[in-house]
């Protein structure tokens, strides 16, 4: 990382912390979290409230739901009893006889998991489609002889399944029309592929077309573009920081935010979600401690957090850790890859929706293959940040570049939401987004269902807690043509299995109806309407 304030580097990490205080905000912060009152060149800002709903589970179905886990351990444990003598087949992976002395390639834990419950339920997930990943898709039909060991296909197509399950929230993903026309120019005249990285001969004109609307549309001083969002987090975050840093992770970051940070080599250390109090309590003793066993203080302090959370559809209280880190001179940095295109009036993001300046974060980061309906990610800030790592990048300096067609599919989509192509119809995408989010969250939680995230967010999860249900309840719903992502352990706690929805704008009124139509049935049928916050089952349309 360019060093902002004039000082050395050592491993991409800033020796000197200060920056500069323009456009910064400080200010007091409510209990609930809920920011009050802030100051911007001398000027009262009010930060839009922070409605979020994480209700518990009754009682009775967390006692069900560890029931329903332990029963199917000891049913486990007997099937492992038959297929070690021979009575069961076993069609998992498992060591060879002659590496019986050999450290083991497979955990006993995991694989006991998958054999004997994953797999009586995969069916649910790695469903093949046949289409663009619009608000229908085609789902190609598969069965399994051998309870889900193995599939195959029939040879019949399910068409028109309601798709609640992709990331597509603006509807930009969709089968070619005239509007790519650009595209289709875009890769006949450069081609599919670059074959280089962007330090050798891969950095084209569309790369720097793309890496400057980039820059523009989030208001900052420069871009940089990556091929592969998940590479943007892990290997630009060792590039950042290293040994002698400290890093202050969300619980519930992603995975690539989590392996990156593990890269770095920095010091690590977890705050809880979203809790602003236990952030500042580990700002503050990393402060007055400093390092371990030296108490030197740290090269740097960096707070990795995350726009929309994709498993909880919460978003990050973003002005209370602004106001932390400019307190404790820390650095930002965070992934806006499910809030680029979804948050705020114009979809710039969390940044807009709170309405505070793109200069609060250090470390703007996101990805194009949601809102975009394309691929790739970027890292967008200070010019200085973005020309370091143009040279220290591990992306840049190994991975292939950016496909051409892929560059100008992103660059149309931008354009489309700036109003560049004369329309707006990019900000009525957002609009519309905004407004089939708050009717699909306000319909689900009438109907008594426990639905967690805060109310803007379009990636809505609905708790089914229980194992078997997951697979019930995905099951019942495709067969009503409506494609859904289910989650469980270990994607979360053992306890939260939930499905996770994604409302687009390309969604209708009367998709969403169909939807939660389905939704109720079967929530009836399977009981799972846990929720004791219910209201009306007639909202107001």
């Amino acid at each position: 990382m360019a060093n902002p304030g004039g000082s050395a580097v050592c491993n991409g990490s800033l020796h000197d912390q200060e920056k500069q205080s323009n456009g910064s905000h400080s200010g007091n912060c409510r209990r609930n979290g809920i920011s009050k009152e802030a100051q911007q060149n001398g000027k009262p800002h009010f930060y839009k409230p922070i409605v979020e709903s994480f209700e518990e589970a009754p009682l009775h179905v967390m006692v069900f739901t560890y029931m329903g886990y332990a029963l199917g351990t000891l049913f486990g444990y007997f099937r492992d009893f038959l297929r070690n003598w021979g009575i069961e087949k076993c069609k998992a992976a498992a060591e060879r006889k002659e590496q019986k002395d050999f450290v083991p390639l497979y955990l006993d834990f995991e694989n006991f998991f998958k054999r004997n419950i994953y797999v009586r339920i995969r069916d649910n997930w790695n469903r093949p489609i046949c289409s663009s990943p619009a608000s229908r898709f085609d789902i190609m039909e598969r069965v399994s002889d051998d309870y889900n060991w193995t599939f195959r296909f029939t040879g019949k197509i399910i068409k028109d399944v309601i798709n609640m399950g992709s990331y597509n929230f603006l509807g930009l993903g969709v089968k070619y029309n005239e509007s790519m026309r650009t595209v289709k120019d875009v890769l006949e005249a450069y081609g599919v592929g670059v074959a280089s990285t962007r330090q050798e001969m891969g950095t084209l004109e569309k790369h720097k077309e793309l890496e400057d609307l980039v820059a523009k549309f989030l208001n900052v001083e420069a871009a940089m573009v990556f091929g592969m969002g998940f590479a943007t987090n892990s290997m630009n975050i060792p590039a950042l920081v290293g040994k002698g840093c400290l890093i202050l992770s969300d619980e519930l970051n992603h995975t690539s935010l989590v392996l990156g940070a593990r890269l770095s080599g920095a010091t690590i250390r977890v705050f809880k979600h979203n809790n602003t109090k236990n952030l500042e309590k580990l700002l503050r003793d990393a402060v007055i401690y400093g390092q371990p066993r030296t108490h030197r203080a740290w090269k740097k302090i960096l707070i990795l957090v995350e726009g929309i959370y994709s498993m909880e559809g919460s978003i990050v209280h973003l002005p209370q850790i602004v106001a932390l880190k400019n307190k404790y001179k820390a650095y930002l940095y965070i992934d806006e890859a499910h809030s680029i295109g979804t948050m705020g009036p114009t979809g710039r993001g969390v940044v807009e929706f709170f309405g505070m300046d793109p200069r609060d974060v250090d470390v703007l980061m996101g990805t194009f293959s949601k809102s975009f309906g394309s691929s790739g990610g970027y890292i967008a800030g200070r010019k200085d940040l973005v020309d370091y790592l143009r040279v220290n990048s591990h992306s840049a300096v190994y991975a292939t570049s950016m496909s051409p067609p892929v560059s100008e599919q992103i660059i149309r989509s931008i354009k489309f939401l700036m109003g560049m192509d004369g329309t707006t119809q990019g900000t009525q995408r957002v609009q519309q987004l905004a407004k089939n989010t708050r009717y699909f969250r306000q319909r689900l939680k009438q109907m008594g269902f426990i639905v967690y995230g805060n109310e803007e967010s379009p990636v809505v999860p609905l708790l089914l807690y229980m194992p078997g249900k997951i697979a019930a309840f995905a099951r019942l719903l495709l067969k009503k043509k409506i494609g859904v992502v289910v989650v469980g352990f270990p994607a979360t706690p053992l306890t939260g299995a939930r499905a996770r929805f994604c409302v687009s704008a390309a969604h209708t009124r009367e998709d969403l109806d169909t939807v939660l139509e389905a939704i109720d049935e079967i929530g009836d049928l399977l009981q799972l309407k846990y929720s004791r916050r219910r209201k009306s089952a007639h909202p107001e349309r």
